[in-house]
């Protein structure tokens, strides 16, 4: 699925695209301040949404809309405004939905649930993360099998971090905590991340891993986790949780101490 963002305001864009990524983080999701360049991208590429801003300098939602109707019929149009004078206009050109600013993630997840071009959407290959007792990782109800150990041990601590981003430097102190950091264990880590990008590849997971220039994470709305549900409450994980926690790695220790405690299925 790919989605187009429009608005001219820098912030309310990038809020706007956080907030679409949270609700459909597999979709393809391109942002524009200009309409003009939302235009160019349309006639290239074929766009299933677009969610506009419709007071805009230049050009309004609504002409740039009926832009992209004229290129792509289908397109499904959401309008996003702090205006609600504009929703008679905006229905009379078949919008899928009209919300007003801000735009919270219960708003858009409606919208994209209904839209008036229904779009069908792969379902991707689930990725389900165990962490109580040894880590492991399965596809579906398979088990994902890594090339080397300490790549498991990465996308574990990874994991662990909860989607914080970690530097090298913080990785290899965790990894290799008996050597010094060096050149050759930066390099041994970059073989490591390409290796567990690899591997999560083959089940079309790699968007999981988010690389910056020296930084990683994982996205954590991509996975499922005993650990993650544990500390929303779930009755299930609480449960299942018997005081051990990645029991293969010694840094591990630090978030079993600080994980809550467990007392008539509730957590103290």
């Amino acid at each position: 699925m790919k989605i187009i963002a429009v608005d001219d305001e820098k912030l309310a864009l990038d809020v706007l695209v956080d907030t679409i990524n949270e609700v459909v983080p597999c979709a393809e999701i391109f942002g524009f301040r200009q309409p003009i360049d939302a235009i160019s991208f349309a006639e290239t590429k074929n766009c299933d949404v677009a969610f506009l801003d419709i007071k805009m300098r230049g050009m309004t939602g609504l002409e740039l809309a009926k832009r992209l109707k004229d290129i792509n019929g289908k397109v499904n149009i959401i309008f996003v405004t702090g205006y609600s004078e504009y929703s008679l206009d905006a229905f009379r050109l078949y919008a899928s939905d009209y919300l007003l600013k801000p735009v919270d993630t219960e708003q858009a997840k409606k919208a994209i649930e209904n839209l008036r071009n229904p779009i069908n959407i792969p379902q991707k290959k689930k990725i389900r993360i165990r962490c109580f007792g040894n880590f492991e990782v399965f596809v579906n109800s398979d088990h994902l099998s890594f090339n080397r150990n300490k790549t498991k041990e990465l996308f574990a601590y990874l994991v662990d971090r909860r989607g914080a981003s970690c530097s090298m430097g913080e990785i290899t102190a965790k990894l290799w905590e008996d050597k010094p950091d060096s050149v050759s264990q930066r390099s041994n880590l970059r073989n490591l991340i390409y290796d567990l990008k690899n591997t999560l590849a083959n089940f079309g997971a790699d968007d999981i891993i988010v690389k910056n220039r020296n930084t990683i994470r994982i996205k954590t709305e991509l996975v499922d986790c005993d650990y993650y549900e544990f500390l929303k409450g779930n009755l299930s994980a609480v449960n299942s949780y018997q005081g051990e926690y990645m029991i293969q790695y010694s840094w591990a220790e630090m978030t079993t101490a600080a994980l809550p405690v467990v007392e008539n299925d509730k957590l103290l």
